[in-house]
């Protein structure tokens, strides 16, 4: 009996793990059902937002009329130069960080100070030159509490000078709920809660701002300031009522308007000035910050009213299924195009195509690649790859130039214009930094004249992005709009649709447009299919900045475009070469085939007729070390930094030496002597090389401008030959071109302590040695023996038995095997006259001053004094 249970309980138990078996089964196969069903099943699609509606034109603020178009004394800008001067409460403060942005993006010079409560205020003018045109308080109250005699100094420049003030306040929880600012007739009113802005028409600092709009509902925070004044000089120039139905004292009931930002027309005590009651937080604060650097700069700092879009639309034809334009897409297109060319003149839509994928969507979406053909004179394109390849991955410049013949082909076979000498490569591979086979491939094959990109000199922050010319191609900076290939859904919107909507109202998108000149968008196919939010952005953002600003949007062809580019910014047309492996982004898009580790890390820089060649024949008696390959024009001198080579890009550069054996203990170095007082240079070789020491080699500069002139006449340079040391050095303003020029060439590079001056600007103290030159041609090992622990090579090279002095040469030479020795050539250590007592006393009073700032500045960077510095010196006393 108990042995029949055990049987049938068992049978029980294998039907009981059958049937859990089959549930399991049978869920697994329901989960992938109705994964295949919803993954497969048509999306119900929701209809595309709606763009914003236009303008509102609400009716105007009455103002009281004590407060209206009064005149205001014109600013004189001759007497200052074009620099703002931002007192902050901290390197690190936010609203500190935001003026400065602004100033930046709208490539205005500044300075910034720590706002001083008493102390020294900043040298405010030059002999009778006012340094800034115009100061910033982060803090009002810093400037308010200023001590007497800082407070009188700064108001008394202002008004000599025609300066005016910004000041912001901000309250906090101390603050005061009414109180009367320090000597000002002027009342605030605090930690209020405010709703419904509104812009004075009257307010004569508005320029970029319109004044027909009203910002509805409730501001954000409830730590705003009011102003009250029933002085003549104060006009307000935004206002909002209260939230609560408390009154303020002695103020109107809530409903009335009350000032935020106020201007102070200068009637009180002849000083112009704008005050904020908050931050930069709130959009309009920016807008109208804007405005008022342009008034109280009378317009200097200032850009015009007009403003220039291009919207590019990347990769035509590319996309997977599902994300890709139909036929209804094109329409709306089209559609669009046609609206906003009602709003900004010959609007028209660029579209980069790569025609591999041409008909590789879905049968509708196959049928909007032959909608967009159809209307292909509709639109501007430009070829992006045919493959959508990243071109640094094409090392050979034949395949490069193939996969562009392909796009090409393609386009002809089509009828798609390719006139427009214009293109843009995925990814921005290879336009920055430069791929030397894209720029040689796009002119030969398409004949493109300009590009764009976001990645020069960074992509981020994206206010410092510019444009540049490389191989006859401009190259102009783009910008982003908030759209990618993945944002496609309104409701999806990364951090919510809002936060869309918040950068087309007034957040970085429109800020892009209100701080640029000239904007080039990038967007992609996908974002004008789905739920259209290319269309969605820039529909709402052009009506968006008509219905708030006097800007004048056009747009012109990328040809016309970037002329006009860089008819405003002509400082930009020089590129700036960075090291490529600085930054992650450069150097994923840099081809594999290079090293950074080809670039040197040291330079000796000059000046001429110093004794640099010398240094560099005794470098390379190291092991360890290794100088460039000689150049076919100017022979061992890359001379890279200084003129038309530095044009020839960085892979130009890098061909000039080996790849090391071991990138941390081989020095690679280069000699250029004419780096020393170029001005451009420092700025150039720390941008590409920010960790490389420089070497200067500094003798008496009479006896140097001496030299320059001796080693003219070896090279038969007529002016040296038909004129004395004297004449040259002695020479007056009037006198003939040629010989000024020789003038400038022998005196000029021994102002050391200028040139060094410039060179401590981009490279920290300890990137910096100063050798003796005297000390060099007396005991060169023991210069050498410093040069070598300067630089931290390893070992250490020893200079006492490698160098031995000859007696014919008059120098140093290198000893080799069996007791031999090489010098240097000919041309160095040439004998010549000694010089003239004349021009030696001439020469000891033009160097004074400048060999005293040397003493100065060797003294500021403990390093010691040369031997010749030092007789100088005493010859001085």
């Amino acid at each position: 009996m108990i042995q029949l249970w055990k049987v049938v309980r068992h049978v029980r138990q294998l039907e009981l793990h059958r049937l859990i078996l089959l549930l399991i089964a049978f869920s697994l196969v329901s989960m992938c059902f109705l994964a295949y069903y919803v993954t497969n099943s048509p999306k119900i699609k929701e209809p595309p937002p709606l763009p914003f509606s236009d303008c509102s034109n609400q009716h105007r603020v009455l103002i009281p009329p004590q407060a209206s178009w009064r005149l205001t004394k014109s600013v004189d800008i001759s007497r200052t130069d074009p620099v703002v001067l931002v007192f902050v409460e901290s390197i690190y403060s936010q609203l500190g960080q935001e003026i400065v942005a602004i100033l930046e993006s709208s490539r205005f010079k500044y300075r910034t100070e720590i706002a001083p409560g008493k102390g020294d205020m900043p040298t405010l003018t030059d002999k009778d030159r006012g340094r800034y045109a115009l100061i910033i308080y982060e803090n009002v109250l810093k400037y308010v509490n200023l001590d007497a005699w800082n407070r009188e100094l700064l108001d008394k420049y202002c008004v000599e000078y025609g300066v005016g003030i910004i000041g912001f306040f901000k309250a906090n929880e101390n603050s005061l709920l009414s109180a009367q600012l320090k000597g000002f007739p002027l009342f605030l009113h605090s930690n209020l809660g405010l709703r419904d802005y509104h812009i004075n028409p009257s307010a004569p600092l508005l320029y970029v701002t319109r004044a027909n709009e009203v910002e509805q509902g409730p501001l954000p925070g409830d730590d705003w300031t009011v102003f009250q004044s029933n002085h003549s000089t104060y006009e307000p120039v935004l206002l909002a009522s209260t939230k609560s139905s408390e009154s303020i004292p002695h103020l109107a009931t809530h409903k009335a308007l009350h000032a935020t930002v106020v201007q102070d027309l200068g009637l009180h005590d002849g000083i112009q000035r704008v005050l904020f009651g908050n931050n930069l937080n709130f959009w309009l604060h920016k807008l109208i910050f804007v405005d008022a650097i342009a008034y109280l700069t009378g317009k200097r700092l200032c850009l015009t009213l007009d403003r220039y879009i291009l919207v590019d639309i990347d990769d035509i034809f590319v996309g997977k299924e599902g994300t890709r334009m139909k036929v209804s897409d094109v329409e709306a297109l089209l559609n669009t195009q046609n609206k906003l060319r009602t709003l900004v003149p010959n609007f028209t839509f660029n579209l980069g195509f790569s025609g591999k994928f041409y008909h590789t969507g879905t049968n509708e979406e196959d049928e909007g690649d032959d909608m967009l053909l159809q209307h292909r004179k509709e639109f501007w394109w430009f070829p992006h790859m045919w493959s959508h390849m990243q071109p640094h991955l094409f090392h050979n410049v034949t395949v490069l130039a193939e996969q562009m013949k392909l796009n090409k082909q393609f386009a002809l076979e089509h009828g798609i214009p390719t006139d427009l000498g214009y293109a843009v490569a995925p990814h921005h591979s290879g336009v920055y930094p430069v791929h030397t086979q894209l720029y040689e491939a796009w002119k030969s094959i398409w004949g493109i004249q300009v590009t764009s990109t976001e990645e020069y000199p960074h992509l981020r922050p994206a206010r410092y992005r510019r444009g540049f010319i490389h191989n006859g191609i401009m190259v102009l900076p783009r910008q982003t709009c908030g759209l990618f290939t993945h944002t496609i859904f309104y409701n999806e919107y990364p951090g919510g649709s809002k936060e869309l909507d918040k950068s087309i109202r007034g957040g970085e998108l429109f800020l892009t447009v209100l701080l640029n000149p000239i904007s080039i968008f990038m967007t992609h196919l996908s974002n004008y299919g789905n739920d259209r939010l290319g269309l969605y952005t820039f529909e709402s953002l052009v009506k968006f900045v008509q219905c708030w600003t006097n800007l004048r949007l056009q747009t012109l062809p990328p040809i016309q475009l970037a002329k006009k580019y860089f008819e405003i910014f002509p400082q930009e047309k020089n590129p700036l070469w960075q090291n490529p492996c600085d930054d992650k982004r450069h150097k994923d898009i840099w081809s594999k085939e290079k090293t950074c580790d080809r670039l040197p890390k040291f330079l000796i820089v000059g000046p001429q007729k110093t004794g640099t060649t010398a240094v560099h024949f005794f470098l390379t008696m190291h092991p360890a070390v290794t100088s460039n390959f000689p150049s076919p024009s100017t022979f061992e001198e890359i001379q890279f930094f200084n003129g038309p080579n530095y044009h020839k890009g960085i892979d130009w550069y890098m061909e000039f030496f080996p790849i090391p054996s071991n990138a941390s203990t081989d020095f690679m170095f280069e000699k250029s002597a004419n780096y020393f007082d170029t001005e451009v240079v420092p700025k150039r070789g720390a941008a590409l090389l920010p960790r490389a020491k420089i070497i200067s080699v500094l003798i008496n500069p009479a006896d140097r401008a001496y030299s320059w002139y001796q080693h003219q006449r070896a090279h038969n340079d007529p002016v040296a030959l038909n004129y004395t040391f004297y004449q040259v050095i002695s020479a007056k303003a009037q006198a003939r071109q040629e010989l000024r020029n020789l003038q400038s060439r022998c005196l000029l590079p021994g102002w050391y302590s200028t040139h060094l001056e410039r060179w401590l600007t981009y490279y920290p103290p300890g990137q910096i040695l100063i050798v003796d030159g005297q000390e060099l041609r007396h005991n060169p090992a023991s210069i050498m023996d410093s040069i070598q622990k300067f630089l931290g090579v390893i070992p250490l090279f020893n200079y006492t038995q490698a160098v031995k002095f000859d007696e014919a040469k008059g120098f140093w030479c290198q000893v080799l095997e069996g007791g031999k020795t090489k010098c240097l050539g000919k041309s160095k250590g040439r004998k010549y006259p000694d010089m003239d007592s004349s021009s030696r006393l001439f020469l000891r009073d033009f160097y004074r001053e400048h060999n005293i700032e040397l003493s100065k500045l060797m003294n500021r960077l403990g390093q010691p004094l040369p031997t010749w510095l030092r007789e100088e010196s005493k010859v001085r006393v």
